[in-house]
């Protein structure tokens, strides 16, 4: 080669040099976070182990910010008014890439991991009735690996790590986007436990608003001058009657329910203070709102009928999620190079003796991926989840990664038996490498992230997020009651 020749040449050597290769990285990334598996492990089984509620995730909100502030990443507690809730960012520049999963427990789903029939570590305790015990530990090995391949190649971006705080409740992400948390970023990279491996894209479960309404009454003796007084709870009473009358008269793709929190303190007092806990859930903005309102009518019908009052405070929303194809691809392709994790016969054993509890089918453990379907073929999702806050404002995709066992019934104690097991340990580890090969597509592969763009830009074209809690609305305070 002459020298003109090796002159000109040059540039393309540099260039390689500094442009890491995706796969060669990738492979990279699944073994380190195979190295990594006493780490996934611990951080399952300790956050399994604080199974705190929705507002009450302190000692996991530490625990997780610990390990990263350890690692390098710089942490913001307390933002957007949520105590539990955190930023952590490593890196600087574009483009940001940032891993998002949920913390909180639920009540009365408290078990003793890898028991196959109902057995509370604390009787009615709350526990991971979820699963969301694992997914910080996905989030966090795999933000943990890409950081370190970043520093070795000098890769230019942004990591940031964030919590679903109360996601139970749809209690955090709202309140997060309008206090501007997520402006900047390029994608999303979301998780959520599940029995399969896999993705999917476009529009994705229900939208809510979540509202107590509070009527105040007078008190007096229940025998001895009932008249005096005016029943708080005949007015919570008299407006659940009115909805479920008015059910009949709703779309049949409405789900609405509802609690009592408050109703009284002892039957020989009129109780002056009484409250109704209601989720109305539909599949776009206007029809949530309207649900609301309709509830916010019969609210103010049933004073009328028992002279009280009524205010309301909305606790909580989230928005029928949409999620993007380019990005869904992209996990969809890496899951296929992971594949299902290898179970043992003690896990396989172990799922079909629960199966066998719940009287579901005894089919095991999956053992193989799910493939990316259209939205059109997909079961409808009736649930909610303010992830779809966040989808509806930053490009965004949910891993479902498989720690968990099919046929168990969600929101149930059932579905903690393998939360703290090797099925969890594996499948945990599994998504993390899923993860990381991801958020390495998307920090090398410009056209990758021009794609989730331009999708996200034909997904928001006519349909602008608009937040379901009222202005100036403060996060609830931690002391609320949850069901």
């Amino acid at each position: 080669m002459t020298l003109a020749r090796f002159a000109a040449f040059l540039p393309l050597l540099v260039l390689s040099a500094q442009t890491p290769n995706p796969d060669v990285l990738k492979q990279a990334a699944r073994e380190m976070v195979e190295g990594r598996r006493t780490l996934t492990q611990q951080m399952v089984d300790s956050i399994f182990s604080f199974s705190e509620l929705g507002y009450q995730e302190f000692e996991t909100s530490k625990y997780v910010t610990g390990i990263l502030e350890k690692n390098g990443f710089r942490v913001t507690r307390g933002v957007a008014g949520l105590p539990t809730a955190w930023v952590a960012e490593y890196g600087k520049g574009s483009p940001v890439i940032a891993f998002i999963a949920d913390i909180d427990g639920l009540p009365e789903t408290s078990q003793t991991p890898g028991v196959a029939f109902h057995k509370p570590l604390i009787a009615n305790g709350p526990g991971h009735g979820e699963g969301h015990n694992a997914g910080q530990a996905v989030n966090v090995t795999a933000a943990l690996v890409v950081k370190e391949l970043m520093q070795r190649h000098n890769i230019p971006g942004t990591l940031r790590v964030y919590p679903g705080v109360a996601e139970e409740l749809l209690g955090s992400r709202t309140w997060m986007v309008n206090a501007g948390l997520f402006k900047g970023l390029d994608a999303m990279l979301s998780t959520h436990v599940s029995s399969d491996f896999g993705t999917g894209y476009g529009a994705i479960g229900s939208g809510l608003v979540s509202v107590e309404y509070t009527f105040t009454g007078k008190s007096a003796h229940s025998a001895g001058s009932p008249w005096a007084g005016r029943s708080a709870l005949d007015a919570v009473e008299l407006m659940n009657t009115g909805w479920n009358f008015r059910r009949e008269h709703l779309r049949t793709d409405q789900r609405s329910h509802y609690v009592i929190t408050h109703g009284g303190d002892q039957p020989n007092v009129v109780p002056p203070l009484a409250k109704v806990w209601y989720y109305f859930r539909e599949w776009d903005y206007q029809r949530i709102q309207d649900l609301h309102t309709l509830g916010s009518q019969i609210a103010k019908g049933a004073t009328l009928m028992t002279d009280t009052e009524v205010t309301e405070r909305v606790l909580g929303a989230a928005w029928p999620g949409h999620f993007n194809k380019p990005m869904a691809e992209a996990l969809t392709a890496n899951i296929a190079k992971v594949g299902m994790p290898q179970w043992s016969p003690a896990d396989q054993a172990l799922a079909k003796a629960a199966q066998a509890e719940l009287k579901s089918e005894q089919s095991g453990l999956r053992t193989s991926p799910t493939q990316l379907g259209a939205p059109e073929q997909a079961p409808r999702m009736y649930g909610s989840d303010d992830i779809a806050e966040v989808a509806w404002n930053v490009p965004t995709v949910v891993l479902r990664f498989p720690a968990n066992i099919p046929g168990m019934i969600g929101h149930h104690w059932s579905s903690s038996i393998a939360m703290a097991t090797p099925i969890a340990h594996k499948g945990s580890t599994a998504g993390a490498i899923a993860h990381a090969m991801t958020a390495l597509d998307l920090l090398l592969k410009p056209d990758l992230l021009a794609a989730a763009k331009a999708y996200f830009a034909e997904q928001t074209k006519s349909t602008k997020w608009q937040s379901l809690v009222p202005p100036a609305t403060r996060p609830p305070p931690t002391s609320i009651r949850r069901r």
